[in-house]
């Protein structure tokens, strides 16, 4: 269940906040400042590439690597080279987990590191194999780790991780929205630098900003129906998220809010991209989570029996809807099996900074949904 009263008193959504996980939502666009400036004090922006790398090789635990893989290779294009690195192990803890270069790895290839943790065992290693391979290797982690030394070691470029004092108060979960930003950034300077994509300085400023406007529309000073983030989050409640995507930054915004809902408030979704989407959940919608799947429910006793669990359609859009677009579709398909539906859509920018919009609304909203929810 969800306290709705909870989303509209500050005080009392701060002091559920254990994990920091509001303060990483407002401070994303510091975040990203600072890690810019870490990049930039790193040595990122004095590279003299010579020509682009083969391939592109992400490595770190969870949910931190996968959405950066994701975003990175949308945000490089068609024919992307970036690859994830996927660990194998026996247990997801830090000491269980190991990497492998695949076997054609070489000096024309780039190994990028990612962890806001540091010590994981498997990663020291990988630098340590990427060092004899002849692989460029960069890492963005907490400085004093064993993870820089192995990598000064290898003599590869490493990036400190932008932390805040309280990060070290909780576990990071990998899913919190100061993680990303802080382990993304250097990443984004570094593949501008060789060409892959394009994120230069003032364009990471404008995603700074945007972010700051975000944070701006969504805190917790800013009551409900004025809030699009707690808005989303009070719909969702007793709810299973159908999230659709549609545009190419939509897909990996939509993919890490399922992440989010599963890792900080455990509320389980599925995702898709339109217009597959309406083909792979039409039966979906058709069984027994649609709202019209029990009509006894509006007699149960409200006090003593929990709510049914019904589907809601989430549509991300990356732009306005023109041209050929299959939103009308898809909401003509949730009507039509009674499932309500919300839309978020950025305002207009380029690429990175409607990305940028779309993933601060969803993880306000994943976080609200968190803090709120109650047994």
């Amino acid at each position: 269940m969800l306290d709705e009263s909870l989303l509209d008193t500050p005080e009392a959504l701060a002091e559920a906040d254990h994990r920091g996980l509001l303060r990483g939502a407002a401070e994303a666009g510091a975040r990203v400042r600072t890690a810019a400036r870490n990049a930039a004090e790193a040595g990122v922006g004095e590279l003299k590439p010579d020509g682009r790398p083969r391939a592109v090789l992400i490595a770190g635990p969870g949910a931190a690597a996968t959405h950066a893989a994701d975003l990175l290779g949308t945000l490089a294009g068609p024919g992307s080279p970036v690859t994830r690195l996927a660990p194998t192990g026996v247990a997801p803890a830090a000491g269980a987990l190991r990497w492998e270069l695949p076997g054609w790895a070489g000096s024309v290839d780039l190994l990028l590191i990612t962890t806001p943790d540091g010590t994981e065992p498997g990663l020291a290693l990988l630098a340590e194999q990427a060092y004899r391979r002849g692989c460029a290797v960069v890492a963005v982690a907490p400085p004093g780790t064993p993870l820089a030394e192995a990598v000064a070691g290898a003599h590869g470029l490493f990036v400190p991780m932008a932390t805040a004092p309280y990060d070290q108060d909780e576990p990071l979960a990998a899913s919190a929205p100061g993680v990303l930003w802080a382990l993304l950034t250097p990443l984004l300077a570094l593949l501008d630098r060789i060409g892959l994509l394009g994120a230069s300085t003032e364009a990471l400023d404008k995603v700074a900003d945007r972010l700051d406007h975000v944070a701006e529309r969504c805190g917790p000073a800013i009551a409900t129906y004025s809030n699009p983030a707690k808005t989303l989050a009070a719909e969702l409640a007793d709810a299973l998220p159908v999230i659709w995507t549609e545009g190419t930054s939509a897909g990996p915004a939509g993919r890490r809010f399922a992440a989010a809902l599963a890792e900080l408030s455990g509320t389980p979704a599925v995702v898709a991209e339109l217009p597959e989407a309406l083909a792979a959940h039409s039966a979906l919608l058709a069984g027994p989570l649609a709202a019209r799947a029990n009509p006894d429910d509006f007699f149960r006793d409200r006090v003593e029996e929990a709510p049914a669990l019904h589907a809601r359609v989430v549509l991300l859009r990356d732009r306005p809807i023109a041209g050929l677009t299959a939103a009308p579709a898809a909401r003509d398909l949730a009507l039509s099996h009674d499932t309500p539906i919300s839309e978020l859509e950025p305002d207009p920018g380029c690429e990175l900074e409607t990305l940028a919009e779309l993933i601060a609304m969803t993880d306000f909203a994943a976080v609200y949904l968190a803090l709120a929810s109650r047994a």
